[in-house]
C-alpha cells in the first residue's frame, strides 16, 4: 500500500488516473467504469492488443511500453499485481509523491457507489457462479455492472458496464485481495487449501474468508455452502445474516429438490425455507453446477429477484470460457478444455465427464505452479486416476521459479499408464496417437494447455 489517502477520495469527476497494465483482464473494465464515473482515464500496457484498441476507441489514451513520462499530470496510479515497485511508472510515481493503489482497492472503492455489491468467492466455481448470477440479473433487466475472471458469451467479454444499482464481481482470495472489497452480499462457495505459496495452511485460508465475510454490513447477507465444511468453518462465530444453500444439508435455507438428469444435464426445484422459489433446467453438466446454480439463486433471492428471472437466467447459461468449453472434434472424438487446476475442481470435472456418453475419458493435464503441485501432490495423483488415459504436460510456472525441483514426471511415476510430455507439442503428438472415435478429450489446467487441444483439432 503506497499511499496515506483512501482511494475513495479520488473517485470523483475530473480526477486524472493512470492505469499501469490497462490492457489486463480486470484493468480494461476498470478503465471503462472509472471513465463512466467521470474520471479522466489514461494508461499503459506492454503491447498492442484488441483491448488497447477498444480503450482508445473510447477516448482513453494508452501508451505502449512503461515509462515515467507516461504519467503526465495524473493524480493517482492504479496497477495490476504483476507490476512491482521497480517498474519505471511506479518508481516515477513514488518519486513524485503520486499515490499508487492496487487494482482490488479500486474495485472496492467502485463498489461503494452501488446499492448492491454481489461478491462471489470460493476456492473454485467462482467464474461459473459469477456468470450464472450475471445471466440472472440480465434476465431481470437490472442492467448490472459485471467483472468476471473469464469470458462470458452473453457479454462477449469478461465484463460489462451497466447503469443499474447492482455490481457483480468474482472475488479472489489470493494475496487477500478481496479484503479491499465492500460486499453487501458475500457468496462463499467452498474453502479448501489452495494458494499455499501465500497462505500457510487451510486454517489460514479460512481466516482470510472469515475476514472477507465480516466486510458485509449488518443489513447485508453472507451466502454460504452448507455442504462444504471449509466454507462453514470459515463463517463460524460471525455475527452477520447467514443464508445457506446445499443439496445434502437438510437444514439449508436454499435447497435443490426433485433433482433429475437428462443427458447429464440437471433439472431441479429451488426450494427456499420449505417453499418453491423456481424450477431450473441447467444447460451445463455436473452435480457441482447444481451447487453453483443454488449459490446464484440464493444470492438473487436475498436481493429480491423474482424466481422467473432465476429460471430464465440459469436456463440460458451454457458455460463460461475455459469452463468445459467445446473446442472441436478430432477423428470422431470430442475435444473440450477446462480451467480446473485444483484437486477439487479436477474431481468435479472428471466425475462429471464419467457420466457423459463417451467410451473413454482422456485427460491432458498441465499442473499450475510448483508450490500447488508439491503441496497437493497426493490429491492430484488420486483425482487424475478418474480418467481412463492421463497425459501430463510439464508444470506451468506462472509467477514462480522451480526452487522445489518438482516435475510432472514425478506425478507420472504414481499414476499407472500415464504419459509424461515435456512440451505442449509432445502432448498434441501423444493425443494424436492415443485418441479413438467416441473418446472425450479434455485439456485441463489454468496455463496454456488449451493450445494442445486446439492444435489437435487442427490436425483432424
Amino acid at each position: 500500500m503506497l499511499h496515506d489517502v483512501d482511494i475513495h477520495h479520488y473517485m470523483k469527476p475530473g480526477v486524472r488516473v493512470h492505469l499501469a497494465g490497462i490492457g489486463g483482464v480486470s484493468m480494461c473494465p476498470l478503465a471503462e467504469v472509472l471513465q463512466g464515473m467521470g474520471l479522466a482515464v489514461q494508461g499503459s500496457d506492454m503491447s498492442e492488443s484488441a483491448t488497447v484498441q477498444r480503450l482508445r476507441a473510447r477516448g482513453i489514451n494508452v501508451c505502449v511500453g512503461h515509462s515515467a513520462d507516461n504519467l503526465g499530470d495524473c493524480q493517482l496510479v492504479i496497477r495490476t499485481a504483476a507490476i512491482h515497485n521497480d517498474n519505471p511508472e511506479i518508481a516515477g510515481a513514488l518519486e513524485r509523491g503520486i499515490p499508487v493503489y492496487e487494482r482490488a482497492e479500486a474495485w472496492g472503492a467502485i463498489m461503494r457507489q452501488y446499492e448492491n455489491a454481489l461478491c462471489v468467492s470460493g476456492t473454485h466455481g467462482k467464474t461459473t457462479t459469477t456468470s450464472m448470477a450475471t445471466h440472472i440479473f440480465m434476465a431481470t433487466q437490472a442492467d448490472p455492472t459485471v467483472m468476471i475472471g473469464g469470458t462470458l458469451p452473453l457479454l462477449g467479454a469478461g465484463y460489462r458496464v451497466g447503469k443499474g444499482d447492482t455490481i457483480i464481481l468474482e472475488s479472489c482470495e489470493y494475496c487477500n485481495s478481496f479484503h479491499s472489497f465492500f460486499p453487501t452480499v458475500a457468496v462463499i462457495l467452498n474453502v479448501e487449501a489452495d494458494h499455499l505459496d501465500f497462505f500457510k495452511d487451510l486454517e489460514d485460508v479460512e481466516r482470510s474468508f472469515h475476514k472477507f465475510a465480516a466486510l458485509v454490513p449488518e443489513n447485508g447477507y453472507v451466502v454460504v455452502n452448507a455442504d462444504d465444511q471449509g466454507a462453514m468453518d470459515s463463517v463460524k462465530g460471525l455475527d452477520r445474516q447467514m443464508f445457506t444453500f446445499g443439496v445434502a444439508s437438510p437444514d439449508a435455507d436454499c435447497r435443490a429438490e426433485n433433482v433429475s438428469f437428462h443427458d447429464g444435464l440437471p433439472s431441479f426445484d429451488v426450494v427456499i425455507r420449505g417453499e418453491l422459489y423456481t424450477h431450473v433446467e441447467l444447460q451445463v453438466a455436473g452435480k457441482h453446477n447444481i451447487l453453483n446454480a443454488l449459490a446464484a439463486a440464493a444470492a438473487a433471492w436475498v436481493l429480491g429477484v423474482d424466481g422467473k428471472a432465476v429460471a430464465e437466467g440459469l436456463g440460458s447459461f451454457h458455460g463460461a470460457g475455459r469452463r468445459f468449453e467445446f473446442k472441436g472434434k478430432f477423428r470422431g472424438a470430442d475435444v473440450y478444455d477446462d480451467y480446473a487446476h485444483h484437486p477439487g475442481e479436477l474431481h468435479a470435472l472428471l466425475t462429471t465427464a464419467r457420466t457423459l456418453p463417451y467410451k473413454r475419458v482422456i485427460c491432458a493435464f498441465q499442473p499450475h505452479t510448483y508450490t500447488r503441485t508439491h503441496a497437493l501432490f497426493d490429491e492430484f495423483v488420486n483425482e487424475l486416476q478418474l480418467a481412463d488415459v492421463v497425459v501430463l504436460s510439464e508444470i506451468y510456472a506462472a509467477r514462480e521459479k522451480n526452487t522445489i525441483g518438482i516435475s510432472s514426471a514425478d506425478l507420472a511415476v504414481h499414476i499407472p499408464g500415464s504419459i509424461y510430455c515435456p512440451t505442449l507439442d509432445a502432448v498434441t503428438d501423444v493425443l494424436e496417437q492415443v485418441v479413438q472415435s467416441g473418446d472425450l478429450v479434455l485439456t485441463v489446467g489454468a496455463g496454456d494447455i488449451y493450445r494442445a487441444g486446439e492444435a489437435l483439432v487442427k490436425r483432424g
